[in-house]
């Protein structure tokens, strides 16, 4: 039995709708942001070193990193769905994006994050003006730009297919929804300037085994 160490408002949601996607049985273990930091409990360590969300077990073997998960549950379990035949170009660019998802999109949307954090955290209030300053000025010098070209990037991409490795819909896809959904929540992703975004969004928000992964996965919130 595939064991899910998830924890709320992460990026273990989308594991959960991959197995969902798959048909693969599985439990949950639940972990819940400390309420001052949001950050994961100490409880995750006993898991993985890092601490981290998502891990998965298998039996005895345990899997981290979000794209490692995916490659290893779609090529273990996935029997030809949702992951194209190794050495094809379809395969090729659902490498590409389950790379590019955690280590080109994500980083400026973290970094929007914590200057959001940084602007609203308590501070002296003769220093409170300064600290606001600065992170509203990084957020609009180089954090909003950097999200903004992304952004521009997968529109554009995704203007060439259905989907963003293709014609047919892959782990690809499932991998991008976390730094999209991270986006349209605080990212400033909009219908006017991004429609085959926020068109993707919305197909896979009603796609059956994206809400029932919701349903098991419990209240899903990134803003």
């Amino acid at each position: 039995m595939i064991t899910v160490h998830h924890l709320e408002n992460s990026r273990s949601q989308r594991i959960l709708w991959l197995l969902e996607e798959l048909g693969l049985p599985y439990e949950i273990k639940r972990y819940a942001r400390d309420r001052t930091t949001m950050l994961a409990p100490p409880e995750l360590r006993a898991v993985h070193p890092l601490g981290k969300s998502p891990v998965i077990a298998d039996d005895e073997l345990v899997v981290a990193e979000s794209g490692a998960i995916v490659e290893y549950l779609a090529d273990r379990y996935g029997d030809g769905r949702l992951l194209a035949a190794p050495a094809t170009p379809e395969r090729r660019r659902q490498t590409y994006w389950l790379h590019y998802a955690e280590g080109s999109a994500m980083p400026p949307l973290l970094l929007k994050l914590v200057f959001q954090r940084v602007g609203r955290a308590p501070a002296p209030f003769f220093a409170r003006p300064i600290v606001r300053d600065v992170a509203a000025k990084a957020q609009r010098g180089f954090v909003d730009p950097q999200i903004a070209t992304h952004l521009d990037y997968m529109e554009g991409e995704l203007g060439k297919a259905a989907w963003f490795a293709g014609e047919a819909f892959s782990v690809a896809d499932i991998q991008l929804s976390f730094p999209l959904e991270a986006a349209a929540a605080r990212g400033g992703l909009t219908d006017a300037r991004w429609p085959r975004l926020s068109a993707f969004l919305d197909r896979i928000h009603a796609m059956p085994a994206y809400r029932r992964a919701i349903e098991r996965g419990g209240d899903y919130r990134l803003g």
